[in-house]
């Protein structure tokens, strides 16, 4: 059992000590193992978690888990899709009048286009091919693809020369997307999407994540994204609440797709 007066560095280094060998512990044990309150239990775990460390679960707590390759696009398109599909409503309905916008790659954010085919007032920037056929089959917008290295199995655009592309435009709302995320931020297992991802957030005015919660707790190799870097999350409801709270807390909005109405703000 472990020592009762430990430092907090201490007592966060047996929780993550003990998950390395279980996985997943829960409250109470670590409670007991602790010999501490609840509270000091869950203030331990909220740092880990702000730092990456660890993930909560309902009476909980576990590791992230780690992804070494992102699914393809055809394999993304027949996952989450009813999440993905209230995404795709509730973040179309925060694109501002006139704005130029940017979709990253992937599935939720081609049910962001899905939304916008009668929205002949905006421009859309993307570095995704199916969002770009889409849209030049079906919208009224001014539309414009960044080019650059291509990715064959997610049917998109990556690497440098699609960031400097990025860079040359004022976006009023980007919609970025991601296969892992957590309280520290946007990670990704692809290095050529780290400088894409960091452009899409420097050039716009708002950045919003729109990501189902399937996402959360995952990591990848590299750090793209911090998560204060964002305006907003757009999510489902499967997002447990302390997260939504801790999310809230520094500064971000959280939109939660199935309680969003056709209207927002950001």
């Amino acid at each position: 059992m472990a020592k009762a007066q430990m430092i907090p560095a201490e007592r966060q280094h047996f929780i993550t000590s003990s998950l390395a060998g279980r996985g997943i512990i829960s409250i109470a044990e670590l409670t007991e193992l602790l010999g501490v309150s609840h509270m000091t239990v869950r203030r331990d775990i909220q740092q880990l978690e702000r730092d990456g460390h660890v993930m909560t679960v309902p009476g909980g707590v576990r590791l992230p888990e780690r992804i070494s390759v992102e699914p393809s696009h055809v394999v993304k398109s027949r996952l989450q899709h009813e999440q993905k599909a209230a995404i795709g409503r509730a973040a179309a309905a925060l694109v501002p009048e006139g704005a130029v916008v940017y979709l990253d790659a992937g599935t939720t954010t081609l049910e962001i286009a899905r939304r916008l085919p009668e929205r002949s007032d905006i421009t859309v920037v993307t570095n995704d091919f199916v969002v770009a056929g889409y849209l030049a089959r079906h919208s009224a917008c001014r539309l414009y693809h960044t080019g650059g290295e291509v990715e064959r199995e997610n049917q998109s655009c990556v690497g440098d020369t699609a960031a400097q592309a990025v860079r040359r435009y004022n976006f009023d709302v980007a919609f970025l997307s991601t296969s892992s995320w957590g309280m520290r931020g946007v990670s990704t297992p692809a290095e050529n999407k780290v400088p894409v991802k960091q452009a899409i957030v420097q050039s716009a005015v708002k950045a919003v994540l729109v990501t189902d919660s399937s996402k959360y707790g995952k990591v990848g190799t590299f750090n793209a994204v911090p998560l204060d870097a964002l305006s907003a999350v757009v999510t489902d409801d499967g997002l447990a609440p302390n997260v939504r709270d801790a999310i809230a807390r520094m500064g971000i909005t959280v939109h939660i797709a199935d309680q969003f109405a056709e209207t927002g703000t950001l």
